[in-house]
């Protein structure tokens, strides 16, 4: 099974950065590329094949095996006698002597699945172990069990009506207005200020995919743009959601703040979440973090400012 449709080649980039000065945020991006990739994986020649089909198994070469065929990964041993579960980004990662009967191309989350389910006598994994050598403990491995449980889940629940709404209106308001207004900059809140609701009802047409365009639920009066100059570097644009947002899981209320002093756009949102009212913020680059707890509404352009103030 094979290598013949395996590109790792962005995987292999994020892992020799890694390596590098082992980094918990290039750690991170391997986990997430992992997370969708195909991985080979030594394993031991399937029973009743014959010595063609168990060479090109070797060699990494795409064969059809029986669906009665079992896997059985070729595990190795640390110092200390402990097994851990071999992976790797493409042949030339795995050594000429180190070569195993047959090589499977497996999706990453199998191999955490038989690691969990204890099909194999291993509790870490190991990416590339004779080169790059990334390691994924068993606490990491636990984690990993959950997002592949996490998408399987997503990939069976059918979404439904409502439930896509929500997800169109975090995409516009966390998305494409703040990356739209950090674009723009000035001339973006110019027209944000002139067009109000029209504007943020383009940005949800173009979430919506062909055929659906006329089934976008939005009112664009129903959105409320008020400006205000508060200080002479600073001026704060606030766009409130329609009623129907302010629930759980979703940003019923938005703050655009324009630095006169540097040009530049910074953006806050009120969300409700599991833990109550929060204040978050959206990067020029696209990144959303939750900061603090929202204060009441009379208190908000306050709290605002002050976070502007200090560029959180």
């Amino acid at each position: 099974m094979a290598e013949n449709r395996l590109d790792n080649t962005k995987l292999e980039t994020a892992v020799a950065e890694f390596v590098k000065d082992r980094q918990r945020e290039k750690y991170a991006t391997v986990m997430e590329l992992l997370e969708k990739a195909v991985v080979l994986v030594p394993t031991l020649a399937p029973q009743g094949l014959d010595e063609e089909t168990q060479k090109q198994m070797q060699e990494g070469r795409q064969v059809k095996l029986p669906k009665e065929a079992r896997i059985m990964p070729c595990m190795l041993r640390k110092e200390n006698g402990e097994q851990v579960f071999p992976m790797f980004t493409s042949i030339p990662q795995i050594p000429k002597d180190k070569k195993s009967p047959a090589v499977v191309a497996m999706p990453f989350f199998s191999c955490v699945a038989m690691v969990t389910g204890k099909q194999v006598q291993a509790k870490t994994i190991v990416l590339n172990p004779f080169t790059h050598n990334v390691v994924l403990p068993k606490e990491i491995v636990e984690v990993a069990d959950k997002r592949r449980n996490a998408v399987q889940q997503t990939r069976t629940v059918r979404m439904t009506e409502k439930q896509f709404q929500d997800l169109v209106h975090n995409r516009v308001v966390m998305h494409l207005l703040p990356k739209y207004l950090f674009t723009q900059k000035e001339e973006g809140l110019v027209t944000l200020q002139k067009e109000e609701g029209d504007l943020i009802l383009q940005f949800y047409r173009e979430t919506y995919p062909e055929g659906r365009k006329d089934a976008v639920a939005v009112n664009p009066e129903n959105f409320s743009v008020m400006t205000l100059n508060l200080t002479d570097n600073m001026q704060m644009t606030r766009i409130d959601m329609p009623a129907e947002t302010v629930r759980k899981g979703l940003c019923y209320r938005a703050y655009a703040v324009w630095m006169r002093d540097t040009a530049e756009i910074l953006y806050y949102t009120f969300e409700k979440t599991e833990e109550g009212n929060m204040i978050g913020k959206i990067t020029p680059e696209g990144q959303h973090e939750l900061i603090e707890s929202a204060p009441d509404n009379g208190a908000e352009i306050e709290a605002v400012m002050q976070l502007a103030e200090n560029r959180r």
